[in-house]
């Protein structure tokens, strides 16, 4: 646990957390603990058992905004892709007058990210804390939509140029990933709306059209989703194309072979029969002549083929 006195942007690091229980004179103070940390931080700030519960809790919450008596609990889903699988990440956040808590099971770099833009905005209210973290939170949908929209890409040159079997599995993992996402994308939008739309009283009125933008993009964002959504039900469909025209493909040169050898078999039938009077039976070197002229018409058939664009 990491407990920060943050004034203008500027970051003190604070040893006794009894200290954070008194406003400071300037600033908030900014504690950013672990899920161990609740034993010792629940009694110190009131967390209500069921925002604690929420936060020890092995199942994945969905965003939502709890309001208590002196403080707010908010959780909203971190993202990140590896181009195989999209990981979510609960950030839990505890939001007073004069301090915030931020709870998270795994380290986030949207809270490394976030410590220059405090500096750099000269950021002195917990509010406008959640503000500019809510903010990186939601980029980085973005960013991962990107990433989500450049692997469609090449999935897609993948299947027109070298379709493969593996190819179906990574449509249907990579379309039920974008699928689960966004059934998470609904409660998070709501969550920004009532950031933006609700009178609470912990957040500055002014934020307000501040929460408006980032609720633009997390609707930009669910609507990104979608287009991927049926971008990857088009990648489904050219696979079972290019898969139907590679085996039409196929066929068609097993039939051209097939056809081609219709004739051979015939002539070598009739020369297998068991009667003595078959035309160049007994002429010296009537199998190689035979050879030939089965040569001559499978080669014949050949280039007739090619010439109609059968083959």
């Amino acid at each position: 646990m990491k407990i920060r006195h943050v004034n203008n942007g500027l970051f003190t690091l604070i040893e006794d957390i009894n200290e954070t229980l008194v406003p400071a004179r300037e600033g908030f103070y900014w504690i950013d603990a672990d899920i161990e940390d609740l034993a010792i931080l629940q009694p110190l700030f009131g967390m209500h058992d069921l925002a604690v519960e929420d936060c020890l809790s092995e199942e994945e919450q969905r965003p939502k905004l709890e309001i208590y008596e002196g403080q707010y609990f908010i959780v909203i889903n971190s993202i990140r892709f590896d181009d195989e699988e999209i990981f979510l990440r609960a950030l839990n956040i505890f939001l007073g007058r004069h301090y915030i808590i931020t709870i998270t099971k795994q380290k986030l770099n949207e809270l490394r990210s976030l410590k220059p833009i405090l500096w750099e905005q000269e950021v002195n209210r917990p509010d406008y804390f959640l503000y500019h973290l809510v903010d990186i939170v939601v980029d980085n949908y973005f960013q991962v939509g990107d990433r989500i929209d450049n692997r469609i890409e090449m999935l897609e040159e993948d299947i027109l140029m070298n379709t493969k079997k593996s190819h179906l599995n990574e449509i249907i993992g990579l379309r039920g990933e974008i699928l689960w996402l966004k059934k998470v994308l609904g409660p998070q939008k709501d969550l920004i709306a009532t950031l933006n739309k609700r009178d609470l009283k912990l957040i500055d009125d002014q934020l307000q059209k501040y929460f408006s933008d980032i609720y633009e993009n997390a609707v930009k964002i669910a609507e990104s989703f979608d287009t991927y959504r049926e971008l990857m039900g088009n990648l489904r469909e050219a696979y079972q194309s290019s898969i139907s025209a590679r085996a039409n493909e196929i066929m068609r040169v097993f039939t051209a072979m097939t056809t081609i050898f219709m004739p051979l078999t015939f002539i070598t039938g009739i020369y297998g029969m068991n009667f003595d009077f078959i035309p160049g039976m007994h002429v010296h070197g009537g199998s190689i002549i035979l050879l030939g002229i089965m040569l001559a018409l499978g080669a014949g058939m050949l280039v007739v083929f090619r010439k109609k664009k059968w083959l």
